[in-house]
């Protein structure tokens, strides 16, 4: 193996992990804010407790978010600009909010409740887009708008 074939293994598997970008917060009160550009861009977070914040911008191609938040009062807010970009997040407590905005075409959302008093709102522009929503437990609402 040549020094220039190690050397292109090694920037490519470091471009591979600094493209996924995972993040933690447990407790409370914690504020995430995540801006990407790009292709293949890829996150993953997860908050646990009351009143967190996340969020995530992507702008680009085939971006993906992850995200997961467990707790009360948690804000979750995701918004991906461009082509092929998914969205998978969940939520799991009592009175928290999800919100995603897709601008482009053949985005994708999943978004999940679990609880009770929780809200859900998804924006989809453009063509061929697919919104996912599910919610378990009791007075909770969803609205998904899809131009």
């Amino acid at each position: 193996m040549t020094l220039r074939t190690i050397l292109a293994s090694a920037a490519f598997g470091l471009s591979l992990g600094l493209a996924a970008v995972p993040a933690l917060a447990d407790g409370g009160r914690n504020i995430v804010r995540l801006d990407q550009w790009g292709l293949h861009n890829g996150v993953g977070l997860r908050q646990d407790g009351a009143r967190n914040r996340m969020s995530i911008t992507q702008d680009g191609y085939r971006n993906t978010t992850i995200a997961t938040q467990d707790g009360a009062r948690n804000r979750t807010v995701v918004g991906q600009t461009g082509a092929y970009n998914s969205t998978t997040t969940s939520q799991a407590g009592r009175c928290n909010v999800l919100g995603v905005a897709q601008f482009g075409s053949s985005n994708d959302a999943d978004l999940e409740q679990a609880g009770r008093c929780n809200a859900i709102g998804v924006i989809q522009t453009g063509r061929n887009g697919h919104a996912t929503a599910r919610q378990y437990g009791s007075g909770n609402v969803a609205v998904i708008v899809q131009d």
